[in-house]
């Protein structure tokens, strides 16, 4: 009953009965619960505090959540899930382009706020994916880079790489089936499990961003995500 004490998770909402609507909710799961009310306030505390969740807005006073989603990645991979007014489908899809790892359309269910959260933190977790047997670690190895799917972590040439979970989740996808070609829709669908329309640049956005953060660590493993033009994108392993 106490397994979810030790998570904390930042609610952002300028409308103070929201932040307690969620706040009384994810209390009930025994989540620990931090409050901010604008955008600014947000990113202070985001930057300061290693939160396991942070659940953000995007219209609201000062620096609206997609600045301060866009900030944080700079900086933190903390799972980030959107909140957005109906109808504002652009705002969506700037909040994935940013590093938002998934969306919630005002107004929400609390439950279905609930169970995202968990499906995240579920995600997320480092070691959500572990076996009783130790010995059946799922690991891939390719040359540059190690994907442990057992702990949710990413090395490249034995330093690890610090990915938020989409990252992870479409890096994954493309690593289990070297050389398949995907095209924009499907990894939407796959990676992102919502159809989308037209939305094919929250795709580009995520893989450019995880070839940046791979190329810090080695321009190897960047180069094994490769863009099949006019198509998509595929995992390429380099024979050395």
């Amino acid at each position: 009953m106490s397994e979810n004490q030790d998570v904390t998770i930042l609610v952002v909402d300028d409308e103070e009965r929201i932040r307690r609507l969620l706040k009384m909710y994810l209390e009930r799961e025994n989540y620990q619960i931090d409050e901010a009310e604008n955008g600014d306030e947000a990113l202070e505390k985001a930057l300061c505090v290693d939160y396991d969740l942070i659940i953000l807005d995007i219209m609201m006073p000062g620096i609206d959540g997609i600045e301060v989603c866009k900030q944080l990645r700079e900086k933190k991979a903390t799972p980030v899930i959107m909140l957005t007014a109906k109808g504002e489908e652009v705002n969506r899809v700037q909040g994935f382009e940013v590093g938002a790892d998934d969306y919630i359309v005002k107004p929400f269910s609390p439950r279905e706020v609930v169970l995202r959260v968990k499906a995240i933190l579920r995600r997320a977790s480092q070691t959500s994916y572990l076996k009783t047997d130790s010995s059946a670690k799922n690991v891939i190895v390719f040359p540059h880079l190690t994907i442990d799917h057992d702990a949710h972590r990413v090395t490249a040439d034995g330093k690890e790489v610090n990915l938020t979970p989409k990252e992870y989740e479409l890096l994954y996808f493309l690593a289990k089936t070297p050389d398949k070609v995907y095209d924009r829709e499907k990894l939407l669908k796959e990676v992102w499990h919502y159809e989308f329309f037209g939305d094919l640049r929250t795709v580009d956005t995520h893989v450019k961003r995880l070839r940046e953060k791979l190329n810090k660590v080695s321009p190897e493993a960047a180069k094994m995500i490769v863009t099949v033009w006019g198509v998509g994108y595929k995992f390429e392993v380099v024979e050395e």
